[in-house]
């Protein structure tokens, strides 16, 4: 690895869950450096906290404009390299169009977007800049997802026939029957998160799965949205049904209304000579499922997996590792692309993602909203 790549982060202060994720993935294989940016848009919140996690407060800006009109004064050997954006949604856009703009790398939380026409945006300028551009997709960078891409590609399991993921998630459960509650969530208002809040937040993450693990592109989906209330626009809870071609379909299950549930998200991919189920809450276990043999049970660290698998695990067998190593090795991948050492598909996911991502999003909402039809992705 060369030299540490110098990183801006936008958002995640104080006690953000995904900032911490963010700040501690990007250390784990030593690959960066965290310069500044802006954790705060309260100026003097923002000082303190750069403070608390021991950044010089020259490099701390009162907004995203300052930090790239400033960093643009710098040599290049000393200016920010790659920004991570971290903020609420509807700032994702413009951030990620002004870094790409004045030639910054950006590493962008999901979804990349509040709308397809954003994303479409932003890959237009990305196609005239040689820049890495990477959505934080982040179950991704886990290692039996990794095992379970390779065994699919080389063809372990077959032709694949039928795909089933499920997200449920119960955080909203208590927010949306409180219609104070509703007013205050920012998830829940349009103009901060876009058309959509369960399949925009985790149902996309099942999407991307899907397409991640499987190499192919769904074609086709159809989808019956859950409001729960007249007066709430934003989706909680949705079923949709895919459609690779004729003959290979699934569902993805996505709510945030599902009472008592954590972070249930489950990946299943069945072909016609074998399947394989992997568990978020459980993800060191890779389920390999055979009508000819018993269930085998594959495991991290071991040398019966695939080269991609093992480059994402840093500890040996036994040693549990967890979300904050999946998210390491989404940062790791960046890093050896901007550094020229990439060598597998999939090493992170990508402004395409992003793009199909938002995508998705839409044709979720346009399906339910014209009467649960099937409509095109294209």
């Amino acid at each position: 690895m060369k030299n540490k790549i110098r990183l801006g982060i936008l958002g995640g202060g104080g006690d953000s869950l995904i900032g911490i994720v963010h700040r501690i993935a990007s250390s784990m294989h030593d690959s960066y450096e965290i310069i500044g940016g802006v954790f705060n848009p309260d100026f003097s919140e923002n000082l303190k906290f750069a403070e608390e996690i021991g950044l010089k407060k020259n490099r701390i800006y009162e907004d995203y404009e300052k930090m790239i009109n400033e960093e643009l004064k710098l040599d290049e050997n000393e200016r920010i390299q790659a920004v991570s954006i971290l903020t609420p949604n509807f700032l994702h856009y413009p951030m990620a169009k002004k870094l790409l703009e004045n030639n910054f790398n950006v590493i962008c939380e999901k979804p990349m977007t509040t709308t397809y026409g954003e994303a479409k945006d932003l890959e237009k300028i990305y196609k005239s800049r040689n820049l890495t551009f990477a959505v934080t997709y982040t179950y991704t960078g886990y290692p039996m997802i990794r095992q379970m891409k390779e065994m699919i590609k080389s063809g372990e399991i077959g032709d694949i026939q039928r795909v089933d993921l499920q997200y449920y998630q119960g955080w909203i459960n208590p927010i949306i029957h409180d219609s104070k509650k509703r007013s205050e969530t920012w998830r829940l208002q349009p103009d901060k998160s876009g058309i959509s809040c369960c399949i925009g937040d985790i149902g996309t993450h099942a999407f991307d799965m899907l397409e991640y693990v499987t190499g192919m592109e769904v074609e086709e989906l159809l989808s019956d949205l859950n409001y729960v209330y007249d007066d709430n626009i934003m989706d909680v809870d949705g079923t949709i049904l895919i459609r690779f071609s004729d003959k290979i379909k699934g569902v993805i299950r996505a709510s945030q209304i599902a009472t008592g549930e954590e972070n249930n998200f489950t990946v299943a991919i069945y072909g016609k000579k074998g399947g394989l189920k992997w568990e978020q809450q459980n993800p060191n276990y890779l389920y390999y499922l055979s009508e000819s043999n018993p269930l085998r049970i594959l495991k991290p660290g071991h040398d019966y997996n695939s080269n991609f698998a093992k480059i994402s695990t840093k500890l040996p067998p036994g040693h549990p590792e967890g979300m904050f190593d999946s998210m390491a090795n989404i940062y790791y991948g960046v890093a050896r692309e901007i550094n020229g050492t990439i060598e597998f598909d999939g090493e992170y996911p990508s402004l395409n993602d992003g793009l199909r991502g938002m995508m998705f999003i839409e044709k979720a909402v346009e399906s339910h909203k014209k009467g649960n039809i099937w409509v095109k992705l294209n």
